[in-house]
């Protein structure tokens, strides 16, 4: 079973590439609050769905100060395509080996449509600006959870 992160913990940092061909690490935002959510395929429903409520939030969310970041194991060129076809205003970040999503607890056994399967499990972390979890969110559906997170973190 993969380890999950709880409240208080420090966020594993990393180093990772991006749609845009650029690098980015977590600890250069420091100071800044971040949401880091964990996706299984660009380009899916779910995905987009998802990644498409993140999109119509973001302002409300950088003006409450939280900065969105997407990652998946897809490779920055998918990562990119995704991007332009869906217009994602924010970084997505590849993590091909998956180590990242294996620190944070979303990628190992999970259920999918009744069968124990190995994949990355849809997770939302929110990261303070001191770089320790905040709030992590495993099993999150693709449709609702910006909305259900926006409430959570009283920006509704």
């Amino acid at each position: 079973m993969t380890e999950r992160l709880s409240p208080g913990d420090p966020a594993p940092d990393f180093t990772l590439a991006t749609d845009s061909g650029d690098t980015l690490t977590l600890t250069e935002l420091r100071g800044r609050k971040v949401v880091l959510y964990a996706y299984p395929a660009a380009m899916t429903p779910g995905c987009t769905t998802q990644a498409c409520d993140f999109r119509d939030s973001l302002a409300s969310l950088k003006a409450a100060g939280y900065e969105v970041i997407g990652i998946s194991p897809d490779t920055p060129a998918a990562l990119a395509k995704f991007r332009e076809r869906d217009a994602i205003t924010f970084p997505l970040v590849s993590d091909p080996d998956k180590s990242v999503l294996t620190a944070y607890g979303a990628f190992g056994e999970k259920k999918l449509y009744g069968k124990t399967v190995t994949g990355v499990i849809r997770s939302t972390f929110v990261i303070d600006e001191k770089g320790a979890i905040e709030r992590a969110l495993y099993n999150v559906k693709a449709t609702g959870h910006v909305a259900k997170l926006r409430r959570d973190l009283g920006l509704d």
